[in-house]
């Protein structure tokens, strides 16, 4: 996974990214216990700060990132969502950071993503007692963006994300990464220093082919053809 998101980084052709399973009612279930139980005590350390760099590397990929829970994301499989935009889930999914069920704690970012996400209280909340909320609880949270009934194929969620997807990718993509990129970093810093932020990020836009292109396409009345330029 680490190689696929390294791909992505560079390719400017790339709009949106959609993370998925394909595996029936799993999204990911987590680390594999039977292999953590096999490991020595010196081996655990560098294989969460790998897991752990890979959700930093998910999170800060340039284009907009959404997930899609089609099943369980448990442990470390919620991490990895947290680390994306958006997460659209199924109400049948189920979801938890589960870690201290095991005398750990989250290691690949839950600790400081799902707070962010849903608030220090609840987050707390939910970390203490390890538990497990389907989709609707996720949704009634904030945990997840939106919630939606499983259907026969078990991939109503992915099915939401790519219709999200597809009202993402007819915007200028220089713009949209500019947006991530000053919400992401604006997010953590002090109100005055994220409008600067945000000021550096516009200057980015200024000089595009794409922004001139989508003041003729409104003077034109028709549709932007954005190229990322």
């Amino acid at each position: 996974m680490l190689k696929a998101v390294d791909s992505l980084k560079g390719n400017n052709k790339v709009r949106t990214v959609i993370l998925r399973s394909e595996v029936p009612g799993v999204f990911c279930a987590g680390a594999d216990l039977k292999e953590r139980a096999k490991m020595h005590p010196s081996e655990v350390g560098p294989f969460v700060s790998k897991a752990r760099a890979l959700m930093n590397e998910f999170a800060n990929l340039p284009m907009p990132t959404i997930v899609a829970l089609d099943g369980a994301a448990l442990g470390g499989g919620l991490e990895m969502a947290l680390a994306s935009d958006i997460i659209v889930a199924a109400s049948s999914a189920k979801m938890g950071l589960v870690e201290t069920k095991l005398a750990i704690i989250p290691g690949a970012g839950g600790t400081q993503r799902l707070p962010r996400a849903v608030g220090v209280a609840i987050a707390k909340e939910l970390i203490f007692s390890a538990r497990v909320l389907d989709g609707n609880e996720a949704k009634s949270i904030g945990l997840v963006s939106h919630v939606v009934e499983q259907n026969e194929e078990g991939d109503a969620a992915y099915r939401r994300a790519v219709a999200l997807a597809r009202e993402f990718i007819s915007q200028g993509p220089i713009a949209m990464r500019m947006a991530k990129l000053a919400i992401n970093q604006g997010i953590e810093v002090d109100l005055a220093t994220g409008l600067a932020i945000e000021e550096a990020c516009y200057a980015q836009v200024i000089p595009t082919k794409d922004r001139l292109e989508g003041l003729l396409a409104f003077k034109e009345k028709r549709p932007p053809r954005f190229k990322g330029e």
